[in-house]
Parts: structure tokens; C-alpha cells; sequence
């Protein structure tokens, strides 16, 4: 049985913020960020949207990539998401 890991970056309503996170329950992680379970610094900046997401069968290559976004540049960052969510939709509704 293969197990999935993924890597999200996340943003408040107005894309100033950026937060990038990893996890192995997409779906739960971000249902625990939009209502608040999480203290932080997703919850101090209202940082409650999907915008993008990566799967991976590897908590290392999870956790490598995490790192790795972490040190783009911001536009970097933005122009990956573009890539895949041109307007910064909230990608929330279409987990499944």
C-alpha cells in the first residue's frame, strides 16, 4: 500500500502571505488551518487558502521539496503556483 505525503503552500485572501507546509492528509491539514485548530503563524495571518499542492510517496522527498520551497524567492514561489492556479483560486473544495 502506498501512503501519500504532500507538500502546500497556502495564502491569506488577499496573496500577501505566503505559507508552505507538508503532511500526510491534505484534506485534514487544511480543514485543521481553515478553522483555527492550528496556532502559528497560519492562524496569526489568516492564512486559510489552498492555492497549490504536490504528492509524493516519500516523507524524505516530502520534506526535501518543503525545504527546498522555503528557500525560493517569493516570486519564485508565485510563479510556480501561476503555473498550475493562475488566479490563486482556493483549491479547498476540490479535495476529495
Amino acid at each position: 500500500m502506498n501512503k501519500s505525503y504532500y507538500v502546500y503552500i497556502k495564502t491569506n485572501d488577499r496573496n500577501t502571505v505566503l505559507y508552505i507546509g507538508v503532511t500526510n492528509s491534505l484534506q485534514r491539514r487544511i480543514y485543521e488551518h481553515r478553522n483555527g485548530l492550528i496556532k502559528g503563524f497560519s492562524k496569526m495571518y489568516n492564512v486559510n487558502k489552498l492555492v497549490y499542492a504536490e504528492e509524493t510517496n516519500s516523507i524524505r522527498d516530502a520534506i526535501q521539496r518543503e525545504k527546498e520551497l522555503k528557500k525560493w524567492r517569493r516570486q519564485w514561489k508565485i510563479d510556480l503556483i501561476k503555473k498550475s492556479n493562475l488566479d490563486f483560486d482556493d483549491l479547498y473544495g476540490s479535495l476529495s
